[in-house]
């Protein structure tokens, strides 16, 4: 392959039957994902932390990505200890009423910690929990993973303030319609507190990295990481930043209109595209067609 876009087998026809009438799409989840930076010192700008989707995965198996998942509707149900820009700020950040943007944001720093073990949360709004890798955390952290814990029940039980004000919304991405699992997913960026660090503890990873985004995006266009449009499009929006803290700065002037894929059918063939990202652009032959230009079934 040319490049590392993940690209799944079935989508033409799956393309085709959302043209002709015969799929429905599903309804997106929401979901969060966070790009995890470090500074480095090396000159070369922060590293993010990837993670590589276990290839047994069914979706984007083998594909390299950032800690994230979906909402807990859990999260919706209850007002959390919250520190930094209101609920309200939030809302309309993401474009969604309140209490859908303290879930996403809940989801975002819930994921991060059930992922890479890292807590964007601390005792008062003005501090940040140290090393969190001991039994106790890894017990609640398997209690958040298996949903026996609400991330409001922990916090809770730690007496932690979610630190809002330690994540940027970056961007926001929509699965295309012809997908068979569907994400409306918000993507924030955030700096490794000082103290914590990464690890694997996610089921769903057989390896992470800390890694530059310029060396990332590098990978791809050499065909030897796999990757889904949104990641190696936000690699690539990360790459002119020296430090964590200039891509944080930014954060809140970037545009989330959501980026949704779009197929149409233009002389024989399927052309996919995402707006805003010609690189992406997929021309797909189709099966033969009938005098009526339709395609065959």
């Amino acid at each position: 392959m040319a490049n590392g876009q993940w690209y799944p087998p079935e989508w033409p026809d799956r393309i085709r039957a959302l043209a002709d009438g015969t799929l429905t799409p599903v309804t997106p989840k929401r979901a969060a994902t966070v790009m995890l930076l470090k500074d480095t010192g090396t000159g070369t700008g922060p590293a993010v932390h990837m993670l590589r989707r276990r290839a047994s995965m069914a979706f984007a198996g083998g594909a390299y990505a950032y800690p994230g998942g979906g909402v807990d509707p859990r999260d919706d149900d209850r007002q959390i200890r919250w520190a930094g820009p209101t609920r309200a700020w939030w809302a309309d950040r993401l474009g969604v009423d309140e209490t859908e943007a303290q879930a996403i944001v809940c989801a975002a720093v819930r994921e991060t910690y059930e992922e890479a073990g890292v807590l964007l949360a601390g005792p008062a709004p003005d501090s940040v929990v140290g090393d969190t890798t001991g039994a106790d955390w890894e017990a609640d952290r398997a209690a958040l993973v298996a949903r026996d814990l609400s991330f409001a029940q922990f916090l809770d039980r730690r007496g932690l303030v979610l630190r809002s004000d330690l994540l940027g919304a970056w961007t926001r991405w929509i699965t295309p319609e012809f997908e068979a699992r569907r994400y409306d997913t918000w993507f924030f960026v955030a700096a490794l507190p000082e103290g914590q660090r990464t690890r694997n503890a996610s089921t769903e990873a057989d390896r992470t990295v800390w890694i530059a985004p310029g060396e990332a995006a590098a990978g791809y266009d050499k065909g030897e990481l796999l990757m889904m449009p949104p990641t190696i499009a936000t690699l690539r929006q990360l790459t002119p930043y020296d430090t964590a803290a200039r891509a944080l700065a930014d954060a809140p002037g970037r545009d989330l209109t959501p980026v949704l894929a779009t197929a149409r059918l233009v002389d024989g063939e399927l052309v996919l595209s995402w707006p805003g990202h010609d690189e992406f652009t997929k021309h797909i032959p189709t099966r033969p067609t009938f005098p009526t230009g339709g395609a065959s079934a």
